[in-house]
Parts: C-alpha cells; structure tokens; sequence
C-alpha cells in the first residue's frame, strides 16, 4: 500500500496517510508569545487545518500525545480549550506528558494520529 505525504520538508512530512489513516507530525502554535490557552487554542486550530487537508476532522482523531512544558502550571489551561474542542462523544484516546520543548518559548505540542 502507498504512502502518501505532504508538507513535506526535509527532515519530516507534516502529513502522512497510509491504510486509511492519518498521521500528524507534532502540531504547534503559530505564535509562542502566548500563555498556554492562546497556544492550545492554535494548535487545535493547525491540527484542524491539517485534518482538512488530509480528508479527516477532529471526530475521527484516534489518539493524541500532548506533550506540556509544564504539566503543574498548564495542565488546566489546556483542558480547558480542549474540552470546549474535542467533537462530543468522540474523545480520542489521549496521553499527556510533561517534556523539554526544543525552544522555551513552545508550551504545548501535540501528534495526532485520526481516521481517513
């Protein structure tokens, strides 16, 4: 079966869809000035975006990893846009983990893996 990828750069592909399924490679903010609820709210927003364009939406996301600079600090925050936008009735699985980020600045990141 093919793999079809896109967005793709040089060391990975924002989208990748194979056997009916969609793979995100980790979702940002566009913006890192903000506070966690202005970052979660674009990173939902991208992961939107993406899901578009693969042929999917947020009702058909299998599982999420959400990777948090600070889980103490931002754990409510993030629930608290994510709750408003997960699709009733259809939460994905979900992992929530607290992680370096690869700049100070990023205080949310998150993969998802959704049906096609």
């Amino acid at each position: 079966m093919s793999v079809q990828r896109l967005r793709t750069e040089t060391r990975y592909s924002e989208i990748n869809i194979h056997n009916g399924t969609v793979y995100l490679a980790g979702q940002l903010a566009d913006d890192y000035s903000g506070d966690i609820v202005q970052q979660t709210r674009e990173t939902l927003a991208n992961i939107d975006a993406m899901l578009a364009e693969a042929g999917s939406d947020k009702s058909r996301i299998l599982s999420v990893t959400i990777y948090l600079k600070d889980m103490a600090r931002d754990y409510a925050g993030l629930n608290q846009v994510w709750d408003a936008w997960v699709a009733p009735g259809a939460a994905p699985g979900r992992a929530c983990v607290e992680a370096a980020m690869y700049t100070p600045e990023v205080l949310v990141e998150m993969m998802v893996v959704a049906a096609v």
